[in-house]
């Protein structure tokens, strides 16, 4: 499986979960996982990274392309099917103008083109002033699954030494 992760990831983990301070195998498992070639992301989440003010920004930058991949020739082609998609749904005007320019939906694009199963804390949603990532990828029949599930599927084990 490739998983492609979203900004609320590495965002909600380094705030909450898996502070770079108190657990760095969080942090070493995902560089681990992406040389192996299972996790990602894409360049737009890395310059929402970037964006920031703190470790988090320097970890990011430190990864480069290799974890946070520009968009490709297949990738443009997906966009068009992922914005036809969501134009043709109920949502306000306006959640459809940010989402068409977010990296939300760059990284939809992006698992759909590559098949990878996106990683987000999004849940699915019915209202039409926010367009949601896991709406979409039901919409556009991409996978999308949260965080600790992909940990769990991976079995991941963050274990202190002896």
């Amino acid at each position: 499986m490739r998983y492609l992760l979203d900004t609320n990831v590495f965002i909600e983990a380094k705030n909450r979960y898996y502070g770079l301070d108190f657990c760095p195998a969080f942090w070493e498992w995902l560089i681990l996982r992406n040389t192996q070639g299972s996790v990602h992301s894409i360049e737009k989440v890395g310059d929402e990274l970037a964006a920031g003010a703190d470790d988090l920004v320097i970890w990011a930058v430190a990864r480069g392309e290799s974890f946070f991949a520009p968009p490709d020739h297949r990738v443009l082609q997906t966009l068009a099917e992922v914005g036809d998609w969501v134009n043709n749904q109920q949502y306000h005007p306006s959640a459809v103008g940010t989402f068409l320019q977010d990296a939300d939906y760059y990284l939809v694009a992006h698992a759909m083109a590559h098949h990878c199963i996106v990683v987000t804390h999004e849940v699915a949603s019915n209202g039409a002033r926010r367009v949601k990532i896991p709406n979409v990828c039901i919409g556009v029949k991409v996978k999308c699954i949260s965080p600790f599930e992909m940990l769990r599927r991976e079995r991941a084990r963050f274990v202190l030494e002896g």
